[in-house]
């Protein structure tokens, strides 16, 4: 049984994600939230991102839920010290 055949219910996951991911900006945008929210750079989970959707890693669970939870627009709004600013707000980054 390959790696695939063992796991169906993330190649599910990952099929559909990958879907998701194929709006234009989209993986900049998740990337950018989950550094906020995470800690590191844009740039690392940019790359973290497009190693998750190639399968060549699993995602923790909540990591996997998160990534839905943004994928599903329910964080289009980045929370800072000051409030909460429009993610596409070009200017406050």
């Amino acid at each position: 049984m390959s790696g695939k055949e063992s796991r169906p219910y993330f190649e599910r996951w990952l099929r559909h994600t990958r879907k998701r991911f194929a709006v234009s900006g989209r993986l900049s945008q998740v990337a950018v939230v989950l550094a906020l929210e995470e800690g590191g750079t844009a740039a690392a989970w940019r790359a973290s991102l497009r190693i998750l959707l190639e399968g060549e890693e699993i995602p923790s669970m909540e990591l996997l839920t998160r990534i839905d939870s943004l994928l599903a627009g329910s964080a289009l709004a980045i929370p800072t010290p000051s409030g909460q600013i429009d993610f596409y707000d070009v200017n406050t980054y």
